[in-house]
């Protein structure tokens, strides 16, 4: 609701000649848009929590099924789920990609896209048997401290074979996918973290990576942060990165703590302090909110996790589809306000009155007040609305360049000439492409039912 008062400070809707001047009102509500936020894991929205504070690593393989009552767990529109290679190839070359469509058509079904990564083994995931079987080269042997798992030898060619076979019949089918937000660059030992005692020699280690940029051409690809070579090549061919122990100070009883003793070092380190401002960031917590508590850790070394989180400019955050302890959430709904992208527009300017036909200036002040920018393509759109019709006019603004701060648009639309003279209602809203609907929240009163943010009265003259 828009109120005319021109000679109070905090009007919404003053008349200025013949210039209407809005400042909408802004809101403090945690925002759920996409490509941003906290991640469901290994579940979609609306499912049932992870018990306790222990997840899966075994990705779902068909549709799940919703909670009876809402879960008490964040509004989320990323789901995040991955893979072991035994589940999407149990025989060589035969992909079983109906677990991937599932999970897609879920994640659309439920208002989210889609995080992957695929994972060629852990300690409780062996690599599929006939790879084991394939005369492929083994880096340890089963006498060694670690011999009851079957770790593969990387610089065996069998390996880059086989695995890059996967990675690229995975792009061919999903590059580009519209429910699909982002992959993971997986390559050797557990999880495909890049990391471990068998690494390969660095060309092959460059050809595993290489391999996502040859398969993913349009789908943003996130870089594993351990190994701090493969880091920075990753992030310099374009990737965005992941870090996956977000929120470790030493809980686990250990000396080393990633959060004082390496990620902060390693961003500097490695030259990828500014890869934000074109690529996602996305973090996951050591453990999950329920460990942390469990480790005795406070509310002022909680802060100082999300603190850092957003001086990486994260957009996404995966706790695992755990609870968040009761006495944190406050801190995490005022995480989410500034985690990734928030939009508010501060002011708009136009004509009371415009001629159909003619050039209409148009100005806007926004600010993004979130610590990232939004990564895919959004139109800024207005659009003039009477009872009987209605016209869309998008403007010439790349919505992805709009990093934290302020921005500023100064220009002259065309109203269209297959308008009726009359009085219309100006409306303004950021659109998906694909769909020409409204797909973003932003943090200011005015939405309307169906989107769009009325912004007030115009009247179009023949």
């Amino acid at each position: 609701m828009w109120v005319i008062e021109p000679i109070m400070t905090f009007l919404l809707v003053q008349a200025q000649g013949r210039t209407v001047v809005v400042r909408p009102v802004e809101i403090q509500d945690v925002l759920v848009n996409p490509g941003m936020g906290i991640q469901t894991f290994q579940r979609f929205r609306g499912d049932p929590m992870y018990p306790g504070s222990r997840w899966s690593e075994v990705g779902p393989e068909g549709p799940t099924q919703p909670a009876p009552q809402p879960p008490d767990f964040p509004d989320s529109s990323v789901a995040y789920c991955r893979w072991f290679w035994w589940q999407i190839e149990p025989e060589p070359g035969k992909y079983r990609w109906e677990i991937l469509d599932a999970a897609l058509e879920t994640a659309r079904q439920r208002g989210q896209t889609l995080d992957i990564r695929l994972m060629p083994y852990d300690q409780s995931n062996p690599l599929p048997e006939w790879y084991r079987r394939s005369g492929a080269r083994r880096a340890n042997k089963p006498e060694d401290p670690d011999g009851k798992i079957w770790s593969p030898d990387a610089n065996d060619p069998l390996y880059l074979k086989h695995w890059g076979a996967l990675v690229r019949a995975a792009g061919a089918r999903y590059d580009g996918h519209p429910y699909l937000n982002s992959v993971d660059i997986s390559t050797v030992g557990y999880w495909g973290e890049g990391w471990g005692p068998y690494l390969p020699e660095w060309p092959v280690q460059q050809a595993l990576i290489d391999v996502y940029f040859e398969a993913f051409r349009r789908t943003p690809l996130l870089m594993n942060f351990d190994e701090p070579r493969a880091l920075a090549y990753g992030v310099g061919r374009g990737a965005g990165w992941r870090l996956d122990c977000w929120g470790d100070l030493g809980g686990r009883g250990k000396g080393f703590m990633h959060m004082l003793d390496l990620y902060p070092q390693q961003v500097v380190r490695t030259g990828i302090q500014d890869a934000w401002q074109r690529s996602p960031v996305s973090l996951e917590t050591c453990g999950t909110p329920l460990s942390w508590k469990s480790w005795g850790y406070t509310e002022r070394e909680v802060r100082y996790s999300i603190e850092q989180a957003l001086r990486w400019h994260a957009s996404t955050i995966n706790i695992k589809s755990t609870a968040i302890p009761a006495e944190w959430k406050p801190l995490f709904d005022e995480f989410q306000k500034k985690l990734g992208y928030r939009f508010v527009l501060r002011k708009l300017e136009y004509p009371s009155a415009a001629r159909r036909g003619h050039m209409m200036p148009v100005s806007m002040w926004w600010l993004n007040a979130g610590v990232a920018p939004v990564y895919r393509e959004y139109w800024l759109a207005l659009e003039l609305r009477s009872a009987s019709h209605a016209e869309r006019i998008r403007l010439p603004v790349d919505v992805r360049k709009w990093l934290p701060g302020d921005a500023v648009y100064d220009g002259s639309v065309y109203v269209p000439d297959t308008l009726e003279p009359g009085s219309y209602r100006l409306r303004i809203a950021l659109l998906d492409p694909r769909t020409g609907q409204p797909a973003i929240r932003l943090a200011i009163e005015g939405r309307q039912a169906d989107g769009w943010y009325d912004m007030g009265a115009i009247q179009v003259l023949p």
